[in-house]
Parts: C-alpha cells; structure tokens; sequence
C-alpha cells in the first residue's frame, strides 16, 4: 500500500526545524524534571497505596481532613480510575525503618479512620460487611449452622470444624459472599442484595442481625519497602542503561560505522529523555510497568532507525555517483511508506489501550504512545541528520590531509 506515492521531501533541508523542535521538547522537560520532577510510584519510593471505594461520590477534601485528623501522613488523595466508580487512591508517606515499622499498619489505620468518620455508630456492635474477610464469615457462618452465636468462639480448630459440616459448607457460603461482593464493584449497597447471592435463610438474617453496610470498602493494598524500592530505582536504571549500550553496540559492528552507532544513541537518548520529560509535564507516576514500556520504546525506535539505516547502506552502492544528502534522502522517502503504515497502526493500537484500558495501564500506555511517535520521528529527524554531519565532518578532514 503507497500511502504516499513518489515522494521526493528533502529531509536534511528541515533538519534545522526539527533540531529546534527536539531542542524546545527536550528543554520543556528539562525544566519540568529540574522543576517539580518525576512522579515516582512507590516501587522507587517505597510507601503504601490504599484504594478505597465509596458507597457514594466522596469528598476529597473531607477525605483528607479525616487522614490529617488521624495523624495520617497522607502525601496524596486522588481519583483513581473512573469517577463514576467512587474510588480515591491514597498514598502514604514511605516507611522510615521496614525493620521497625509494620508494613501493612498505614493500610489499617486509613481504614479505621474512615470507619470512625464515615460508619461511627453502624460499627458499635456489627462487623462491617464490606470489609471483612472470607474467614470472619466462615467462622460465623460455623456457628450458626451449628446452633451457636455468630461471634461465639469455639476451641476446635476451623478446618476440622468445616470438615464436618457437609452440607451446606460455611466455607462455600463465605465464598460466595466475597465472590458477589467483588463482582459488584468491591461493595455491597443494600440488604435487597442478600436475595441475590442464593444463601439459606438462617444465614442471610445473620447477615442482617450481626453485619452492617459500611460506606466505603478498601480494594487493594500495595505497600513496599525503602530499601525494596531504591533497589528498584537501581535495578531500572541499569536495565534501561544496558539495553542501550547493547543496542549502540550492535549498530556500531553491524553498520561497521562510528557514524550510525554515534547517531542511535543520541536518538534513543533523545527518545528516552522527551518520553520522560512528557511524564514530568503531566505528572504521570512512573511504575515499574512504565519502564517496561520505555524498555519497548527503545527496541521500537532503534527498529525503525534500522530499517532506514540498512535502506542508506543498500543506496550507497546502487547510487554511487549521487552525494550523500540524496543518498539518505531517497533511503528515507524509499521506507516512509513503511513507516507509516507501521508506526501508524501501531500507535492506533497503543490509544485504543490508553483510551479503554483503564487507570492500570493508563502510563504504560502513556509510555508506548508518546514513544511510538518519538521513536518514529528520531529516525529520520535526528539519527539520519547524525549520519550526515559525521560524513561531511570526515570528508573535510580527508580534504584537510590532502
């Protein structure tokens, strides 16, 4: 498919423009890292994040009064995913000492908080439905079905107590439970919602005598430590740094030219920079998952480079009386079809995912899209350019020898 047919752009007369281009990008990151800088995730930092969804739309602000009331060093209360889902991402300030400090104790003490501010008086004498574990009700369940108290505690070890009760298991009815409770969004809205999950009757008026409809329920917990996340800052760096000396070194034995290994690392570092420098400016987190997606940008840029690169070799022997410039600019226009039909598909592929695949994915996606166009635009605006200069750069100090 010739998506643009005959085409005859002299690439290296814009090089002046697109220099300015990249210049002005690579500066207003520059400044946007020197500045505010990158939004680290707690994989670098370390910390707890805690996703909370609400019955209803919260308030952010009474959110964080609620956190900063409890002595909660709460360092950011966001909207997380869609609004309409009523979930907030808290995140917690890093833990000082993982050797002292319980991981797990930020997450507890945001959900007592909430619980105190948000459920006070349900939570008197009932346990929280929408927050309590599969064992709590497996154990109340027990009980019932054998004629005792729901919070009555017995001294036969749970397992043994299950494995005499057939039919019906407490464990499956538990399960079924946490199973509706998590196919509805992680919480459950009203008791009319017991007669959905097929229990017995005895179990679903326990339900309604010893369990109370919180407000809010926490989904998910992520917690790592000081020590695990610089290790993680560390291991990403080197991971990063490595492929591109892997890279350069396989352009510099491959193309047998200080000019095309030269050119592939000013445009990788070119891609990597401005592809972080868009994170700085929109203050995307940077996850492990987003260096994983500049790890893929990086193969991807230096594919395209290649192609172009490979196509500038194969020229020099079919158009050996035509000079240099003509000689990139033909290789250029020869794969721009190719280019674009694949770069184009692909970021096409990469904004479906950035525009459906939700707030998880939402900056690997990111990644991958502002690469993509970068990676692409590197190849024939910067690597190309690159190559260029090097051979005029020899050829005047050949004409200087002689």
């Amino acid at each position: 498919m010739d998506i643009v047919k005959n085409a005859k752009i002299e690439w290296l007369r814009l090089k002046w423009f697109f220099i300015a281009a990249s210049v002005l990008l690579a500066v207003a990151g520059g400044a946007s890292l020197l500045g505010p800088g990158l939004n680290l995730g707690i994989d670098f930092t370390g910390g707890t994040l805690v996703y909370v969804k609400f019955k209803e739309t919260p308030d952010i602000e009474r959110v964080r009064g609620i956190l900063s009331t409890a002595e909660l060093e709460a360092e950011g209360v966001t909207r997380f995913d869609d609004p309409s889902k009523n979930q907030l991402q808290i995140r917690l300030a890093r833990v000082a000492n993982e050797e002292q400090e319980d991981l797990n104790e930020g997450s507890r003490q945001v959900s007592l908080a909430l619980k105190e501010a948000f459920d006070g008086e349900a939570s008197a004498d009932r346990v929280d439905l929408n927050n309590t574990t599969a064992f709590v009700l497996t154990g109340c369940f027990r009980n019932v079905l054998e004629g005792r108290d729901c919070g009555q505690e017995v001294s036969e070890p749970l397992m043994a107590e299950l494995a005499e009760v057939a039919d019906p298991n407490p464990a499956q009815l538990a399960r079924r439970v946490i199973d509706y409770r998590t196919a509805n969004g992680g919480i459950v809205q009203s008791e009319a919602q017991f007669d959905e999950m097929k229990l017995p009757e005895n179990i679903v008026t326990t339900l309604k005598d010893h369990f109370y409809l919180g407000s809010f329920s926490v989904l998910s917990v992520e917690s790592v430590g000081p020590k695990v996340g610089r290790e993680l800052q560390q291991k990403a760096s080197y991971a990063i740094l490595f492929s591109l000396v892997g890279i350069v070194g396989y352009i510099w034995i491959r193309f047998k030219g200080v000019a095309y290994g030269l050119a592939a690392i000013v445009a990788l570092f070119h891609d990597v920079f401005i592809t972080l420098g868009f994170f700085s400016l929109f203050s995307k987190e940077i996850s492990l998952t987003v260096v994983a997606a500049l790890l893929t940008v990086v193969g991807y840029s230096i594919n395209d480079t290649i192609v172009v690169f490979d196509r500038i070799r194969e020229n020099l022997r079919l158009m050996r009386r035509a000079d240099f410039a003509s000689v990139i600019n033909t290789s250029i226009n020869q794969t721009l079809n190719r280019t674009i039909l694949t770069s184009g598909m692909t970021f096409l592929a990469v904004m479906a995912l950035y525009l459906m695949g939700g707030q998880v994915l939402n900056g690997f996606s990111f990644a991958l899209a502002v690469g993509v166009l970068v990676g692409t635009y590197s190849s024939v605006a910067i690597a190309s350019p690159i190559v260029h200069w090097w051979q005029l750069l020899r050829d005047r100090r050949q004409a200087r020898a002689l």
